[in-house]
């Protein structure tokens, strides 16, 4: 399934006081060993972070060994399914993916492919605890689809104790879950018609939304929600023009799925500028989907 070969490595805990020239510090390299104990790589002895004295690293083959486990327990159809797994950074944190395109499906009965996707992300640096999800990912913008429910949801402390069996549950519930009430849900989205108006009231409610630093006001990000305008209008095109742009123009409206792409290519694609592209994106992902929880989107299906 997942690529073992880039797991090859292990952690340990080592002093503080030990010189270690890569890890900065004063004095040539030396931390104050009261911040806690160093880890670090066991085979570059390259460090990863400052933890506590009681922390216990759990090595990340062990992680993905389990969750191997609960997968191939599940019963989802592994037939021609992609698994991605990526190392960041120099080990300090882990994420990957598994994408089931046997279990795919379309949204309009054509080519609007959607199908079941799992993320898993960890960390040895304490930025993220251990943390997973099924969801989905469209094939024609390689957007990753947020869920408002957290499906097949998997979080906890870095910690030796983990249950294969009941999260290969989790993952074969989310699957149905994703084949039926969730499909139903995106048709429904597909159908219901949005205009422009509504969107940028949508966008500013949710995605757009900044505090105002002098009058400490909620106001919108007039570059995001323009950037997200954008993204709106150009699936609008797409899925309501089919290349009659010139008809699609005289409609000015769209759809709650085009909005809904809007927010995921935001949430999906962080750009080249993003400090940690892996990062933002946890961030963004989380804002759409408190975006899917908000009485602004409901407002929309009963428009």
């Amino acid at each position: 399934m997942f690529n073992h070969d880039v797991l090859n490595f292990n952690v340990e805990k080592f002093s503080l006081g030990a010189f270690n020239p890569n890890f900065g510090g004063v004095d040539g390299g030396r931390i104050d060993p009261s911040l806690g104990v160093g880890l670090r790589r066991t085979d570059t002895k390259e460090p990863i972070a400052i933890v506590s004295d009681s922390y216990e690293p759990v090595q990340y083959l062990n992680i993905v060994e389990n969750l191997e486990q609960s997968i191939a327990m599940s019963g989802i159809d592994l037939d021609g399914a992609v698994f991605q797994t990526n190392v960041i950074g120099n080990g300090e944190q882990l994420e990957l993916t598994a994408k089931f395109n046997a279990e795919a499906t379309t949204i309009d009965g054509r080519n609007d492919v959607v199908t079941p996707q799992f993320k898993f992300r960890t960390s040895h640096n304490r930025t993220w605890a251990n943390n997973g999800m099924m969801g989905y990912f469209r094939s024609a913008c390689y957007n990753t689809l947020v869920d408002g429910n957290k499906l097949a949801y998997v979080y906890g402390r870095h910690s030796k104790k983990f249950s294969v069996t009941s999260f290969a549950s989790k993952i074969r519930a989310a699957s149905d879950f994703i084949a039926n009430d969730g499909m139903d849900q995106m048709k429904v989205w597909y159908n219901t018609t949005v205009d422009r108006d509504a969107a940028i009231s949508l966008f500013t409610k949710t995605l757009a939304k900044r505090m105002d630093n002098v009058t400490k006001k909620e106001v919108a990000n007039k570059v995001m929600l323009s950037n997200l305008m954008k993204t709106f209008d150009e699936e609008n095109r797409h899925l309501i023009g089919r290349g009659n742009y010139e008809g699609y123009a005289k409609q000015n409206k769209g759809t709650m799925w085009t909005a809904y792409q809007a927010a995921t290519a935001w949430s999906t694609h962080v750009g080249d500028n993003a400090k940690n592209q892996a990062n933002s994106r946890v961030l963004r992902e989380d804002k759409v989907r408190k975006m899917l929880a908000s009485n602004a989107w409901k407002e929309l299906e009963v428009v």
